[in-house]
């Protein structure tokens, strides 16, 4: 692998949502994220906020900018676009999602790969795999269960 010219040092989910307050409110309510800070126009929209959603990951959000081009997925989400949070219990959080306002996509179940996961989709169009190790894998082993899935 070549190495890179310039060091990445994080990746941060930044999504459009149409109500940023609401969205603030269900992560908060749904995954215990706490909001950092907002920069909010005159007006009341925000342009940026910040979420700290367990120890080490950030969401940024933003109400819709459509004069820029940017804005919120359809309320049923946009095919091939996921966040994955790794959690505690997939399940507990799943029943937390739902009662904020979520909805269950897929049912908790334990996964080829050594993961117990499940999919919630937020009010605001955005879909979430929500998932706890259940056991320590090696590469070659998931691939190897991975053949035998597909095969089947």
């Amino acid at each position: 692998m070549p190495a890179a010219k310039n060091s990445i040092h994080e990746l941060f989910a930044y999504l459009c949502v149409p109500d940023t307050q609401k969205a603030i409110d269900f992560y908060a309510e749904a995954f215990g994220a706490v909001e950092l800070f907002r920069l909010t126009e005159p007006s009341g929209r925000i342009g940026h906020a910040e979420l700290q959603m367990g120890p080490s990951a950030v969401l940024m959000l933003n109400d819709p900018f459509p004069e820029f081009g940017i804005v919120p997925p359809p309320p049923e989400g946009i095919p091939g676009v996921k966040i994955h949070l790794h959690v505690d219990n997939c399940d507990e959080m799943l029943r937390s999602a739902i009662a904020a306002g979520g909805k269950q996509l897929s049912e908790p179940a334990d996964q080829f790969y050594g993961e117990r996961s499940c999919k919630v989709l937020d009010p605001f169009g955005h879909t979430w795999l929500l998932g706890h190790s259940i056991e320590k894998l090696t590469p070659q082993e998931m691939q190897r269960r991975y053949t035998e899935l597909m095969k089947a």
